[in-house]
């Protein structure tokens, strides 16, 4: 029995700390796009030069928990909630590293706009951080929803994706109307526009984060199915 419970708390614990790991790499892309989006808005070319470098850290993050939960796997063979945990933060990793991915894209277009993303149109940079705080705002929601499996709070963020994708076709119907009115304007529109669009991206990257917990949480595959459908399904209406 000693040797059970021996085993049983290591098991426990390779698990905490495959999910802490998860969090710390949540919170470095957090930092990361946080960082990418003030380079953007002040100019700031060696900043987003950290962000850039600071990318292999981002992937570093996955490799590790990869390696972590595939070990898991093969020698502890982990059923019910505890092979739905591993799932889910393997399936989760990933979509951090493709949030970290666009936030590297956009300080690599910081560089490439060079000190004239300070002369930047003040409407192109509002439209851009009104997202970007939003789409923080949800990723910093998910990751602690995936810290409680919280079902619930997962549901609440995820509907929020579409008030994200709301404000990115506003901010393109904008962008264009300014490319038409000033052809001079084209070029910062169009990075704008890039930009914005990476940015859309990481909302619908936080969204499949809370898809993971509500599977981790409440065991359903809620892919693909519509939020209120999901809603209902879990309350067990």
């Amino acid at each position: 029995m000693d040797k059970d419970q021996h085993i049983s708390q290591r098991f426990n614990d390779d698990l905490n700390e495959v999910h802490e790991l998860v969090l710390a790499m949540g919170g470095i892309v957090e930092e990361q796009i946080s960082n990418a989006i003030l380079a953007l808005q002040t100019g700031d070319n060696e900043l987003a030069r950290e962000v850039v470098a600071r990318d292999h850290e981002v992937n570093g993050y996955e490799v590790r928990i990869e390696d972590e939960c595939i070990n898991i796997l093969a020698m502890r063979q982990p059923a019910a909630s505890d092979l739905r945990l591993v799932m889910t933060l393997i399936k989760s990793i990933a979509d951090l590293e493709r949030m970290g991915d666009k936030a590297s894209k956009i300080a690599d277009m910081v560089l490439a706009m060079g000190h004239g993303t300070r002369n930047a149109n003040p409407a192109f940079l509002r439209d851009v951080g009104v997202m970007a705080d939003y789409a923080l705002n949800m990723l910093r929601r998910a990751m602690d929803a995936l810290a409680r499996a919280d079902a619930e709070q997962a549901i609440a963020v995820a509907k929020g994706d579409e008030v994200l994708n709301q404000e990115y076709r506003s901010a393109l119907r904008r962008l264009i109307t300014y490319m038409m009115e000033d052809p001079r304007t084209i070029t910062p529109a169009i990075d704008a526009l890039f930009i914005a669009k990476a940015i859309e991206r990481i909302g619908d990257h936080a969204r499949n984060i809370c898809e993971y917990v509500i599977y981790l949480a409440k065991g359903k595959n809620v892919r693909h199915l519509p939020l209120d459908q999901v809603e209902q399904s879990i309350q067990g209406k």
